[in-house]
């Protein structure tokens, strides 16, 4: 296992959509575990390939209470209900948070790492936004184009009552990847 680098905005990568993984293979299995480990290292919660600079349609997430990490490959959000407004930030554009629009409800389909499809349902939760989040990276898209405002977009530390030493992204605190 290797802490991979993260990319940062304007990396291209980012922007676009990221390709469907054909066959889970020894290169697939150590691209994850390279990914668990780098979003470790970073305390985040969720991170996509493509953070890593690989263009595939792979996410990895752990929330705070989950014992293990859910590996998400070619997942699809196959449903969005509702809207809520969240907190939220990315490994990928470190130092700021912005307040944005997610669904209240999202069900996702993937793939396991053993290749079985699997369906995931969260509602009103972290679990629902990182989902979101994460599929966003893979179809190229970056929270800060669903910001409820433009004003609504500040660097750590700068918000009215915010305490200095809150994680610098929302991955550690209330976020996707």
């Amino acid at each position: 296992m290797a802490i991979r680098p993260l990319v940062s905005v304007p990396d291209p990568v980012l922007n676009r959509k990221a390709r469907r993984v054909k066959q889970i293979d020894a290169n697939i299995h150590k691209l994850i575990e390279d990914m668990i480990e780098t979003m470790h290292d970073a305390h985040g919660v969720g991170l996509a390939a493509n953070q890593v600079g690989v263009p595939l349609r792979i996410a990895v997430i752990q929330l705070p209470d989950d014992e293990e990490p859910t590996v998400l490959i070619n997942p699809e959000v196959v449903r969005r209900e509702g809207e809520r407004e969240e907190d939220e930030g990315c490994l990928s554009i470190p130092g700021y948070q912005g307040r944005v629009k997610r669904s209240l409800k999202v069900r996702v389909k993937a793939l396991g790492l053993d290749g079985k499809p699997f369906r995931i349902k969260a509602e009103g939760d972290l679990r629902a936004q990182v989902l979101e989040h994460e599929t966003d990276h893979l179809n190229g898209h970056l929270y800060v184009e669903r910001l409820v405002s433009r004003d609504q977009l500040w660097k750590i530390g700068e918000r009215e009552g915010e305490d200095e030493e809150e994680p610098a992204t929302a991955e550690a605190a209330s976020s996707g990847g």
